[in-house]
């Protein structure tokens, strides 16, 4: 514009995602006896299994939840994009997942790839290219691994269908886990009193959402 032009005026958007409660429950039990004959802490052991538990379940829920009752994952979110495998995966596919998300401006935050195990012992054996320049997946499974410069993890609740694995890539800061109150955390001695049994019983209310589909692959 000239010296004093007025500036063109723009009107900023804005997109509104709505989470809602899903109630998420694991529970067990445990005998009157291993509390007598037990040499740990049987309590804090059974309350750290139901915590992992229900890691476990918003992890697989984040990831491939069908909505409904239960959140909506990030296979089923509007804008992510699919990218198709036919064989063994190649360093240009590989690529193309960061390809993909940068052409949609998305290409920032928590950058990392996540696979299953078996598609991770995969990419430790294909080079990246004919030249030999090293493998697609340089490091450990323990998350200090990398995968074209981009941390790389590894979860057996990545799923498989028909044979097929998984991969994603995408800022992981748009994923987004609600929780709704504390944990419930109840333990019933009472019922079950005649077999000598308690039952341990945890709720907890969450939701997941993806601000934007287009930082996924």
């Amino acid at each position: 514009d000239t010296e004093q032009a007025t500036s063109t005026e723009t009107t900023p958007s804005f997109d509104r995602e709505q989470m809602s409660p899903n109630r998420l429950t694991a529970y067990t039990e445990y005998s009157r006896q291993l509390l007598q004959q037990s040499t740990i802490s049987v309590e804090a052991f059974v309350r750290n299994r139901l915590l992992q538990a229900r890691d476990n379940a918003l992890d697989a829920a984040a990831l491939t939840g069908a909505g409904g009752s239960a959140p909506t994952g990030i296979t089923g979110v509007s804008g992510v994009t699919n990218i198709s495998i036919a064989a063994s995966p190649t360093w240009a596919k590989i690529v193309q997942f960061e390809t993909t998300i940068a052409s949609g401006d998305a290409d920032m935050g928590r950058m990392a790839y996540l696979t299953t195990p078996s598609v991770a012992g995969i990419l430790k054996t294909v080079k990246r290219d004919t030249a030999g320049n090293g493998f697609i997946w340089e490091g450990p499974n323990n998350g200090s691994g990398s995968v074209n410069g981009y941390p790389a993890f590894v979860s057996t609740l990545v799923p498989t269908t028909g044979g097929a694995h998984y991969m994603f890539f995408g800022n992981w800061q748009e994923l987004i886990v609600g929780q709704w109150g504390g944990l419930e955390l109840m333990a019933d001695p009472y019922t079950r009193l005649k077999d000598a049994t308690v039952q341990v019983v945890l709720n907890c209310w969450h939701d997941v959402a993806v601000r934007h589909g287009v930082s996924f692959a």
